[in-house]
């Protein structure tokens, strides 16, 4: 089993998808409860919304399930959000704060440890690779990193996620140009509803690769998943909605790669 996936593009942007992938080693997923078997708290389908939106796009795609290890997580473990409700490294609960593992299944440090060997670290490397390769052909490098999440969790946050969730953790993971027009074609588009920097500002991965003076931009985007299937098992995949949601991320990816190199600098 693969932990990672790359397909190579040589346009500006790096589509990241760390938190699409089911795979469970099946020691690990014996340990888990039977809520924890159910996976839930997937970026469901997350690969299949994305796919061939657009053409000569690099794609990095974690296949190991957050339960796992989260790759889009401090590997030292600090919280992304200090003071909030959220999920650690190796999750001991869900997004509704309830246990995943059986009694005394949960994983030690040095489980860890390795967990974040063996998973965590080759997908950072595949991903750092590809955002040096590209930011070497043209001068820069987008990252945009691809998320998805129930929309209603009240352990999380309150009420209903808007649609659109955008984050640039205030701005300050790449150019303002490129927060500005992801976030008005967001605001453009018929029957959805936008956020930017609200409850999801942008992970580990979306501030940790931050280097917009040096020309490497990150932007996450943080999808309600009722926008293009089922929010409860089997978490089936809706084109009805999709087919509405996938021209509006089409024309984002499309102006990310579109914008001049000089724009792209502060």
């Amino acid at each position: 089993m693969n932990v990672v996936t790359v397909t190579q593009g040589n346009s500006p942007l790096v589509l990241g998808q760390p938190h699409g992938g089911t795979h469970v080693p099946a020691a690990i997923f014996d340990r888990l409860n039977a809520r924890g078997r159910g996976l839930d708290d997937t970026d469901w389908h997350i690969a299949r919304l994305y796919d061939g939106l657009i053409d000569d796009v690099t794609v990095v795609q974690s296949h190991i399930h957050r339960y796992v290890i989260d790759a889009n997580r401090d590997p030292g473990g600090a919280s992304l959000y200090p003071g909030q409700n959220t999920t650690s490294l190796c999750p001991l609960t869900d997004f509704d704060g309830e246990a995943i593992w059986q009694p005394g299944q949960e994983p030690g440090p040095d489980e860890i440890d390795e967990r974040r060997a063996l998973y965590h670290a080759p997908y950072h490397a595949a991903l750092a690779d590809e955002l040096a390769r590209i930011r070497d052909r043209h001068g820069y490098v987008i990252l945009y990193d691809c998320h998805s999440i129930r929309s209603e969790i009240p352990f999380l946050f309150s009420g209903l996620l808007p649609f659109f969730n955008i984050g640039t953790d205030g701005g300050t993971t790449c150019a303002p140009v490129l927060e500005q027009d992801v976030e008005r074609l967001c605001h453009a588009a018929k029957g959805f509803d936008t956020v930017l920097n609200g409850r999801f500002r942008g992970g580990w991965t979306t501030r940790h690769y931050a280097a917009p003076d040096r020309g490497q931009h990150t932007i996450q985007m943080e999808l309600a998943q009722r926008a293009y299937m089922d929010e409860a098992a089997p978490w089936t995949y809706r084109p009805d909605r999709a087919e509405h949601l996938r021209p509006v991320l089409r024309d984002i990816l499309h102006r990310l790669t579109q914008l001049p190199p000089d724009e792209t600098t502060r």
